[in-house]
């Protein structure tokens, strides 16, 4: 009993946490700011906020016998990709859901969070801990949506010539001094381990741990600046085919790229889209919003290459394990 109210506790915390912090964020919003779909791999605010709700319902507490859902169709309106739980709206269209409102979708997140605090009492009480694991889904999926509510918001603000500025205050400044001369850290060839091991909380494509064989390479140790992006543009980055894959230099052709998205041209100079509304571009901060083909480009640009998966991941144990952190799931006798 003490496991289940230890399980619980720690999970209904978590629970209030992340619903609360969701909600939070769409606290500037006004009711039009909710509908805007931006773009087909865009979604709505008022999707994001009905979609989440929704994954507790379908595979939390659809689970319990006599629950009855809140609409009988949100299911087909608010589901994504799971196909295996029946049909759903087009993604595209999203964007023209006037109903439910904005007021509706709100009452239908109270409606899943009253029964779901309720599901964590019992719980408590012993009964039901096989659905404790699908919650912890449900959270780390939840936060994931904050991550997409923000980028699907900032990427609908964007294309109103208003530019609105939907937080307030002026835009924060970054943190630090000059970026310093980048240098590259070398790693030799090993078998590494890569992957999720035991503790803690992965998703099933994180794992299983495993030994794989990887080359010696070196690593940049930090990030592009925005200063250093500029000059590969003013080498000409995006009017030089031979940079570009073929797929990237059909991309820069169609939509006519010229900076990485974001980036406007504003008094003779360039400025940075963002939630607080448009700012100077900072020459040392890590240049964001790039394509993966953009980033390809850049380091050709710069006679380097992007890392593969297993070497990011090598790295990042190296930092970890530099730092004095434990890299998780380690073997046992075995070096990371």
């Amino acid at each position: 009993m003490e496991q289940a109210e230890r399980v619980a506790g720690g999970l209904r915390a978590r629970y209030d946490a992340v619903r609360a912090f969701t909600e939070s964020l769409c606290a500037p919003l006004c009711a039009e700011d909710y509908v805007v779909q931006s773009m087909p791999d865009a979604s709505p605010v008022k999707w994001h906020l009905a979609h989440t709700a929704w994954f507790f319902e379908a595979f939390v507490l659809g689970q319990r016998a006599g629950y009855a859902p809140f609409h009988p169709q949100f299911g087909y309106l608010f589901n994504s990709y799971y196909v295996t739980v029946g049909e759903r709206h087009s993604r595209p269209r999203r964007g023209v859901l006037s109903r439910p409102t904005v007021e509706e979708t709100y009452r239908y997140r109270r409606h899943v969070d009253e029964h779901m605090r309720a599901l964590l009492d019992e719980i408590a009480a012993g009964r039901h801990l096989d659905l404790a694991f699908t919650i912890e889904v449900g959270l780390h999926h939840e936060q994931q949506h904050q991550e997409l509510l923000l980028t699907d918001l900032k990427h609908a603000m964007a294309q109103n010539p208003l530019r609105p500025a939907i937080f307030g205050g002026a835009p924060p400044g970054r943190r630090g001094g000059a970026a310093g001369e980048l240098r590259f850290v070398e790693h030799a060839d090993a078998v590494r381990w890569i992957g999720h091991g035991e503790g803690g909380f992965a998703f099933d494509n994180e794992a299983p741990r495993h030994r794989v064989f990887v080359g010696a390479f070196a690593l940049a140790d930090r990030p592009v600046t925005c200063g250093e992006y500029l000059e590969f543009m003013r080498d000409g980055g995006y009017a030089r085919p031979e940079l570009w894959l073929s797929g990237g230099w059909d991309a820069v052709v169609a939509n006519r790229w010229e900076a990485p998205l974001y980036w406007e041209p504003r008094d003779g100079g360039l400025q940075l889209f963002t939630l607080r509304g448009l700012r100077a571009i900072d020459a040392d901060e890590p240049v964001c919003h790039v394509s993966h083909y953009e980033a390809d480009a850049y380091a050709r640009w710069a006679g380097a290459r992007l890392p593969t998966e297993a070497e990011w991941e090598t790295a990042a144990q190296g930092a970890l394990a530099a730092a004095g952190e434990v890299a998780g799931g380690a073997a046992p006798g075995e070096a990371a």
